[in-house]
């Protein structure tokens, strides 16, 4: 499936790598986009939505919302 997440907090390369890392850590197999000056995170997965959100913040990342 395919998620679309809208994530604050994101500012540099190590950011989007930072948060493409803990996405895979949970899929290591995920296909992840993000567009930095946008905020947003696209992710095809497998994984629940809860699980992907969770890794984002774990990464010290915000979800303010999914689609």
């Amino acid at each position: 499936m395919t998620i679309e997440f809208h994530v604050e907090g994101m500012s540099c390369q190590h950011c989007v790598a930072a948060v493409t890392n803990a996405i895979r850590e949970h899929d290591a197999v995920a296909q992840v986009q993000v567009d930095l000056a946008a905020g947003r995170v696209v992710v095809e997965s497998a994984q629940s939505v809860d699980a992907l959100k969770a890794a984002i913040d774990e990464a010290g990342y915000t979800v303010t919302s999914t689609n």
